[in-house]
């Protein structure tokens, strides 16, 4: 992808003009470029630079608590360490920019393109991303605790070590995600939500909303899904084995060739499910709600 050039005449400032110009941008018509400038470590709180071409800009472990950005344009900006809670970043460009170690607790992100950009160790709690894309994005060990993904497009991202407590991913493209294995995804609303062929093997479901969500050839191998929800959702040739489904509501749900060997299906609800071809051999269904025709299929 080709970047706009940075102004050189913005190499020779010195970083408290470069932070005054940064704060006056808008009050002298928003027309100077700010590509380049090093505002690093500065107190730029509920500035307002939205739509500013803030291209290779250095915001390392700066505050903008608060700051409308919105539709900003932001390719490799170095974000990292940044104070930005409570920041406006709709529709903002963030292609490949650095968000390491950013604190983004309620920061709004609606349909902002992250794709390629590093938000290892990052603080996304509670913020909003609908729409937003996150293709070939960097997530390990970030915190997306009741964050709202809905819509968005993980596909190719790295989510290894993510805490993912109450988020909410209903409707989400995780098709590619890497590193799911053993995810800790607590509560998570993932209805709707594309899985297909993911590696979930040992992820933490319990309490989960996967309604209606794909799952094909997922591999859930001694996941916990204790109570979750999977009504309707797709589970043809998913690998369940071993998995703990307890009290797991898997109504309408279809199964047709699915793995569940060993699984423990104590208290689950599997009326009106799909089990054709399905392997549940040493599965433990006490008290488990089947279908009228499993004996049948059995």
């Amino acid at each position: 992808m080709n970047y706009p050039e940075q102004n050189p005449s913005n190499k020779s400032l010195n970083r408290d003009e470069q932070a005054r110009q940064a704060r006056c941008w808008r009050e002298t018509g928003g027309q100077q470029s700010l590509a380049g400038f090093d505002l690093a470590g500065q107190d730029l709180s509920v500035i307002d630079l939205a739509g500013a071409d803030l291209s290779g800009v250095n915001f390392r472990a700066t505050v903008l608590a608060g700051a409308n950005l919105s539709g900003a344009y932001l390719p490799r900006a170095d974000l990292s360490q940044a104070m930005l809670e409570d920041i406006n970043l709709d529709t903002a460009h963030l292609v490949e920019a650095d968000l390491s170690q950013a604190n983004l607790h309620e920061a709004s992100l609606i349909r902002a393109n992250l794709s390629g950009a590093t938000l290892r160790l990052a603080n996304l709690s509670e913020a909003m991303l609908l729409g937003a894309s996150l293709v070939e994005a960097d997530l390990r060990l970030a915190s997306l605790r009741q964050a709202n993904f809905k819509g968005v497009d993980f596909s190719g991202a790295n989510m290894g070590g993510a805490v993912m407590v109450e988020t909410r991913l209903a409707g989400a493209t995780l098709q590619g995600a890497k590193n799911l294995a053993g995810a800790f995804l607590s509560q998570a609303n993932l209805s709707r939500a594309n899985l297909t062929k993911l590696n979930m093997a040992g992820a933490y479901l319990g309490q989960a909303l996967l309604m209606e969500a794909i799952l094909s050839q997922i591999n859930l191998a001694g996941a916990f899904l204790s109570q979750a929800n999977l009504t309707r959702a797709d589970l043809t040739q998913a690998n369940l084995a071993g998995a703990f489904l307890s009290q797991a509501i898997l109504r309408g749900a279809n199964l047709r060739g699915a793995v569940l060997r060993g699984a423990i299906l104590t208290g689950a609800n599997l009326l009106e499910t799909e089990l054709s071809e399905a392997d549940l051999t040493g599965a433990d269904l006490t008290g488990t709600l089947l279908p009228d025709d499993w004996r049948s299929n059995d």
